[in-house]
């Protein structure tokens, strides 16, 4: 922890924004690819489907190694060599102009950008508790204006005529110049001489975890399907329905870059509360017949849920079931898999009832994070 204190306290928040940022910004970067990326192989939406499997397939195994290499190592080599990874795939992403290209750049994508997750959330981890004040909703506001950067920066580049190729390389240079501006004040974290190959969640690991797949579940089900509850309930155009997803990105955006205020002012255990209680509110106005009512809805959810997914992350640092860096790694794949878990639950769901009804369910499940507040380990 030496190193920890003799860093520059500014200097490793600064660090660990940009880090934050990277990832949004190259993330988002290949939401704008993916019309070309179909087009250029000719595969139909269900070959195609499979292949995007392949990037959530490479996150997931990279993010249990991730665990024990930063539990070893330490988070500051294994942030910068997955960013830098991740610069260098991207522009493979619009290369790629066949089926097995496309597959082992995605599942190259996805485990540089598997790892960079754990690695920066284990480096906010101990910046926020050197610091002893909230800081991780901050850093995942970065993430999330990272995310807006890179897909409105990407559309427009290909709008303007750039090819798919050259825009790519833009944004991964953009992002190589952040992560470069980082690597000075990324911290030594605290490492072990030893730790267990998988990260397999124990004690209150499970719960915390259990919570982020619900988080992430909500946001894959926005993600997903909220333009398709507008066009499909509210009679909303398909050129106009991604208004919902992009009012709950920017209200989340703005929830997550003030909500260190909000959780210093309140308590991450109040944040929980009314977290979960404004997120279920916002579904619950889903459900009724005025759309600009439904567009409310987005905006709450977005809100209400900006936070709770930092405090969880927060709490990985503070139990003692697993090492910091095991717990962070747990989390992030439950997570993770909440989102990849998210367009199928709520199709299943919405097949045997509607999809407003599924919608309400996944309002009601968000009352657990209320409920089970009090058994998160919080400051």
């Amino acid at each position: 922890m030496s190193n920890v204190a003799a860093a520059s306290g500014s200097a490793a928040r600064l660090s660990t924004r940009l880090s934050f940022l990277v990832a949004g910004l190259v993330t988002a970067s290949w939401a704008p690819q993916v019309p070309y990326a179909k087009a250029r192989l000719g595969l139909d939406d269900s070959g195609f489907g499979l292949l995007l499997l392949c990037l959530g397939v490479g996150s997931v195994l990279a993010m249990q190694l991730t665990g024990t290499l930063v539990a070893r190592i330490g988070s500051r080599p294994i942030v910068l060599i997955s960013g830098a990874g991740l610069c260098l795939t991207l522009p493979g992403l619009a290369w790629a102009d066949t089926a097995f290209a496309l597959a082992t750049c995605l599942l190259l994508f996805g485990a540089t950008l598997g790892s960079l997750d754990v690695a920066m959330n284990v480096h906010a981890v101990e910046v926020e508790q050197v610091a002893a004040e909230p800081l991780m909703s901050g850093f995942h506001g970065m993430y999330s204006l990272g995310g807006l950067i890179g897909a409105a920066g990407g559309a427009a580049l290909l709008s303007s005529g750039l090819q798919p190729i050259a825009a790519a390389t833009v944004g991964a240079s953009a992002a190589a110049v952040l992560l470069v501006l980082a690597a000075p004040g990324l911290i030594s974290t605290t490492s072990a001489s030893t730790a267990p190959l998988l990260a397999i969640p124990r004690g209150v690991v499970i719960l915390v975890g259990s919570l982020a797949f619900v988080a992430f579940l909500t946001e894959g089900a926005i993600l997903d399907w909220g333009a398709l509850l507008l066009t499909g309930s509210f009679g909303v155009p398909a050129a106009q329905a991604g208004i919902g997803y992009a009012l709950f990105s920017v209200a989340m955006t703005s929830g997550r870059l003030t909500g260190d205020v909000v959780v210093k002012r309140l308590g991450q255990r109040k944040t929980l509360l009314w977290g979960g209680l404004v997120v279920a509110a916002g579904f619950a106005l889903l459900l009724l017949p005025w759309v600009w009512i439904a567009s409310c809805g987005f905006v709450l959810i977005g809100l209400g849920a900006a936070n709770l997914v930092p405090i969880l992350f927060s709490a990985a640092g503070r139990q003692e079931a697993m090492s910091p860096a095991l717990a962070v790694a747990s989390i992030t794949t439950l997570g993770y898999a909440g989102v990849l878990a998210g367009p199928a639950a709520i199709g299943f769901m919405a097949s045997l009832t509607s999809l407003r009804a599924a919608f309400a369910v996944l309002g009601m499940i968000m009352l657990g994070f209320p409920l089970l507040r009090g058994r998160i380990p919080t400051a």
